[in-house]
């Protein structure tokens, strides 16, 4: 017999059944408080139906609500009374057993608390070779009992987590806050700020693509089991170009290294598709760019090939660069290439043509626009600059941190 009432539906003959199974082993208030339960978990109008199925009387079933609420006005219910004499029952493991804790311990972290050269460091972590391990040792346990020993010593499954930046350079903040007035300074003037950097290399083909993607239900879209470059159509690297004041950005899709080369060519295609329409009358741009990678502090190509776009543009380019291991507060990180990677989760880089489109239709509520191109270049690793060429480069190194912060003028 069903019955509808506020709370949900009720099944009145399973009320029924279950408080006749323990009404004679229970006193007078015991029964109250088991038919309080069922209203509690009926929800509001469970009263009347609890009446009818128990048999019990509404006023009898109200006081059990309240003490089972333990209303103010009768205070909480009285201690319950005990079934077992004290002391009774069976005795813990640990009690029969008082090393148990302690080679248990010994197992889950041998390098501090045991052996390092034990050969269960790496392999008992699972609660089954714990318990495995403990047998050999003459302990009667089991996993279940393992999973609660580590439990009662705060032990917990938990993955690696990304904290540790390594070593800090003393001047860390006060390289960001040199950054930060340099970068108000310039777009104040209405000049281009930009942030550029280098995606990581995707295959291109018919491989999983890490996220989800609305799709029919039973229906995902097949990619092959294994990510055998061999079975690609190649890699490929999104270099990219952040523009700070405008929130716009320039991908290029390269086909072969990462170099310096590759990343000044970025900068050229996108001065020439979007920076200088948007800035005709710049006379210099800064940018913003990790100290390490193809366009990395120490990198003396990047220096020799940013002459070059000076010496074709006529700009003078002013460069800031972040300090090892603060790469993630560059803009174009957070700005534009976390974007790039939700708007392509879960869907196949099948084709060059299908990365560039899934680039170039990137957009926030906040107004980001992305523009990407295929870039077919070739550019070699391994190229070597000699001292002679760095020298002819027109390098102007500020007075703080020159080697993070310089600009390099047009010769012509």
């Amino acid at each position: 017999m069903f019955r509808a009432y506020s709370g949900g539906v009720t099944d009145l003959a399973a009320i029924n059944r279950r408080f006749m199974a323990v009404r004679d082993a229970l006193d007078e208030r015991s029964r109250r408080l088991v038919a309080a339960a069922e209203i509690v978990a009926i929800g509001h109008g469970g009263i009347s139906a609890v009446a009818r199925a128990t048999g019990m009387a509404r006023a009898v079933i109200a006081r059990g609500v309240k003490e089972l609420t333990q209303s103010p006005e009768l205070g909480p219910p009285p201690a319950p009374r005990r079934s077992r004499r004290p002391g009774g029952g069976r005795k813990r493991a640990t009690d029969h057993d008082p090393t148990l804790l302690r080679d248990l311990e010994r197992l889950v972290d041998p390098a501090t608390r045991g052996d390092p050269q034990s050969p269960l460091r790496c392999t008992c972590k699972s609660v089954r070779k714990l318990a495995a391990a403990l047998q050999q040792k003459g302990h009667r346990t089991s996993y279940r009992m393992v999973a609660r020993l580590l439990k009662k010593l705060g032990y917990s499954l938990q993955a690696n987590r990304k904290t540790q930046e390594g070593a800090s350079h003393p001047d860390r903040n006060a390289q960001f806050e040199y950054m930060y007035r340099k970068v108000k300074r310039y777009l104040a003037r209405g000049e281009p700020v930009i942030s550029v950097d280098a995606k990581k290399k995707e295959l291109v083909g018919e491989f999983k693509n890490g996220g989800r993607e609305l799709q029919p239900k039973g229906e995902p879209e097949e990619v092959g089991i294994y990510d055998f470059p061999s079975q690609s159509s190649g890699r490929i690297t999104p270099s990219g170009v952040y523009d700070q004041g405008r929130n716009m950005g320039w991908v290029s899709v390269g086909v072969d290294h990462d170099t310096a080369a590759f990343a000044v060519e970025t900068i050229r295609r996108w001065w020439r598709s979007m920076g200088q329409p948007a800035y005709p009358g710049a006379k210099r741009v800064l940018i913003t760019a990790d100290s390490g990678g193809s366009n990395g502090a120490r990198v003396r190509l990047w220096k020799v090939e940013l002459q070059k776009f000076a010496d074709e543009t006529g700009l003078r380019i002013a460069v800031c660069h972040f300090p090892a291991g603060t790469s993630k507060w560059n803009k174009i990180e957070h700005r534009m290439f976390s974007y790039i990677s939700q708007n392509w989760r879960g869907k196949p880089l099948v084709s060059h043509e299908v990365i560039v489109n899934l680039i170039a239709n990137t957009t926030t509520t906040k107004g980001l626009k992305v523009k990407s191109e295929l870039d077919t270049g070739r550019y070699p690793s391994g190229i070597k600059v000699s001292k002679q060429e760095l020298e002819q480069v027109a390098l102007r190194r500020d007075r703080f941190h020159g080697e993070w912060n310089y600009s390099i003028l047009p010769r012509y």
